[in-house]
């Protein structure tokens, strides 16, 4: 089988001015021409082209790949092989992608060449990711994946659960899942506002970025409801730039400190007591670093949590818990009046 040089842009993503250029520099010559002169690429081509691709994501510039591809250590199996030691490294959402790779090794190793649809697929899911990302963005999304890659699972099964159950993707109860997708969105991320916007928008855009065990379409509109119901709220006092400055959620370790609030409430522990206090400066302190350590950034989140019932509806604490640590907080005002403000 032999692919012009149309059809073959077609299938990997590629321009076929990127491909032509590939032929000037001497980088991927065709293997034959038709009797009207068209480039005709076979499966070693195509094999070459997905190891040019290989290299290129690992940021080696042109100049640099087609020595080594002339080299011993830049034959197809080492490149893959290359290609694979550096995705479990730095392992992301990218699985997909390692695991075409290891069947494409595995077929170079039994001595067998890769069909023409494995070389395409690969090559597809590559480009797709190098259209949204640069080289160190997918480097760094791929490194993060292994921190946050046991906590998606059990979260998409909840939602996926309210999905079953018919609750109406802008119910409050959907906001506590939605709050926890965004967090840990930012955390795989990196707090980067713009990576995780373009990470959605290549996620529903480009099928072949989508892992076979990922969550289906309908569950990121679903979600995605929600999420923008959370954000158009958040948006109604704070802008992009606030969103960006805000650092991860330290919810565990609120969620900790509420938990011995609420035992303490529960003995009728006056909010002015020494341990009372000593749980409301801590929960001040992580308040002020989550939202950079500025007061007025801070008045506008808390204005927010304040007014908006979707906002309330993720809190970590419950209204009366939460109404104790403002007391509480109040009292520590009252003593350090440079105490700043926490909203739980």
């Amino acid at each position: 089988m032999l692919l012009k040089v149309g059809e073959l842009a077609k299938h990997t993503g590629l321009t076929v001015r990127t491909l032509h250029h590939y032929d000037a520099i001497g980088l991927l010559a065709p293997s034959a021409r038709s009797d009207a002169g068209y480039r005709l690429y076979n499966a070693a081509d195509i094999g070459r082209l997905h190891a040019i691709q290989a290299l290129r994501l690992l940021g080696l510039p042109l100049a640099e790949i087609g020595g080594l591809l002339g080299a011993e250590s830049g034959s197809l199996p080492t490149i893959i092989q290359r290609q694979m030691a550096s995705l479990d490294q730095q392992i992301a959402q990218a699985t997909a992608l390692r695991e075409r790779l290891g069947l494409l090794s595995q077929r170079l190793a039994e001595g067998a060449q890769p069909d023409m649809k494995d070389w395409l697929v690969t090559l597809e899911q590559m480009t797709t990711y190098g259209r949204y990302f640069s080289p160190a963005e997918i480097q760094s999304v791929m490194a993060n994946w292994r921190t946050v890659a046991d906590q998606w699972p059990p979260l998409i099964a909840e939602v996926t659960a309210l999905m079953a159950r018919g609750v109406p993707a802008d119910a409050l109860e959907v906001q506590p899942l939605a709050f926890r997708w965004m967090n840990l969105m930012g955390q795989w991320m990196d707090g980067n506002y713009d990576l995780v916007t373009r990470w959605g928008e290549m996620y529903r855009r480009e099928p072949v970025a989508r892992r076979d065990d990922g969550p289906p379409a309908e569950l990121i509109d679903y979600i995605g409801v929600a999420m923008g119901a959370r954000m158009a709220a958040l948006l109604r006092h704070l802008d992009t730039e606030d969103l960006a400055r805000l650092g991860k959620p330290p919810e565990d370790e609120w969620r900790r400190l509420g938990e011995e609030l609420a035992a303490l409430q529960a003995r009728g522990v006056s909010p002015g007591d020494a341990a009372v206090q000593a749980i409301a400066l801590a929960w001040v302190r992580l308040f002020d670093a989550f939202t950079d350590h500025d007061p007025a950034l801070a008045a506008r989140l808390m204005k927010a949590m304040a007014t908006e019932p979707v906002l309330q509806a993720a809190a970590v604490v419950g209204p009366a818990v939460r109404d104790y640590l403002l007391q509480a907080v109040a009292v520590l005002q009252q003593k350090n009046p440079a105490t700043g403000p926490a909203t739980p």
